[in-house]
């Protein structure tokens, strides 16, 4: 195994932490609403929301829930909404300090209808399911040769601070459409105009889940491939990326072996890379790991 191959291999091993053996998952809690399960509640969370006891039923069986009262979607919502807020005012949990004001939508499946809401920031600490758009931003020069545009993020950013990542990506917000996310994330991060972001291309979902001191981590991101004219220059929008940089793909995929990349996004460029067959499996040992990594899910 190369070098190389071996940093791809460590990075999907510790994004799919929670899958593998020794992780948090055994002694998590599984969270229900209305008797689906749809996240992991981390051991150290379960005891904390024990002390809200007309929201949260004790743990029974390894099962955290809600009273059988919060039975519609708002109020559930609503209901979580005020533990979390009172969380955030004690500043227990640091993944509350980056609190967005960003609804996600809580079920067992993406399909399903949303049983109820959650703060962004909050997720975590319910191992709730999150979804986002990645767009893999490239072009085509002559013979065919692929250049891909990387985005340098923001040192402001509450997350990866000035780390490599997609052209543009985003999460997706409850009640908002998977192309509707891309389209204003082009914009909005990339000043990528609706027309020529509404070409992306639907490829590819990459799905994984990690555990750390903030809690459970499962996500799955919709990936666009965007070819993009060859005279056209993403440029700054919003703020949250400093810098854009067009590199030869052979150049791309020395990186995905560096420290310098955003993880999940990494993850999203090496999935363009086997889809695209710059990584071939007569030639990659790991190729068969790398695939089945990207697509973990529990």
């Amino acid at each position: 195994m190369s070098a190389w191959s071996e940093k791809v291999v460590q990075l999907l091993r510790r994004m799919n932490s929670f899958c593998s053996a020794g992780s948090s998952r055994d002694r998590c809690f599984r969270f229900e609403v209305g008797g689906a399960q749809v996240g992991w509640v981390p051991p150290h969370v379960a005891p904390v929301l024990a002390r809200y006891p007309d929201v949260f039923l004790p743990p029974q069986g390894a099962v955290v829930s809600l009273c059988p009262r919060l039975d519609t979607p708002k109020t559930r919502s609503e209901a979580v909404d005020g533990v979390l807020q009172d969380l955030r005012q004690q500043d227990g949990f640091t993944c509350l300090r980056g609190w967005r004001d960003e609804r996600y939508s809580v079920m067992p499946q993406f399909s399903d209808v949303p049983l109820m809401w959650m703060e962004r920031a909050a997720t975590s600490l319910f191992g709730v399911k999150r979804y986002g758009v990645h767009v893999n931003g490239y072009t085509l020069g002559d013979g065919g040769v692929v250049n891909m545009w990387l985005a340098r993020r923001a040192v402001t950013k509450q997350t990866y601070p000035g780390l490599l990542d997609n052209v543009a990506a985003g999460g997706l917000a409850a009640e908002v459409g998977i192309r509707h996310t891309l389209v204003k994330e082009c914009l909005e991060e990339a000043c990528i105009p609706a027309a020529i972001a509404a070409r992306a291309r639907a490829v590819s979902t990459v799905s994984y889940t990690y555990d750390d001191e903030e809690g459970v981590f499962p996500e799955s991101q919709f990936v666009f491939d965007l070819e993009l004219p060859g005279d056209f220059r993403p440029t700054v929008g919003d703020g949250e990326v400093q810098e854009f940089y067009l590199l030869p793909i052979d150049q791309v995929k020395e990186l995905l072996a560096t420290d310098d990349f955003k993880p999940n996004s990494a993850m999203v460029v090496l999935d363009f890379l086997i889809r695209h067959s710059f990584i071939d499996p007569d030639t990659e040992p790991c190729y068969q790991q790398f695939v089945a990594g990207l697509h973990q899910t529990l």
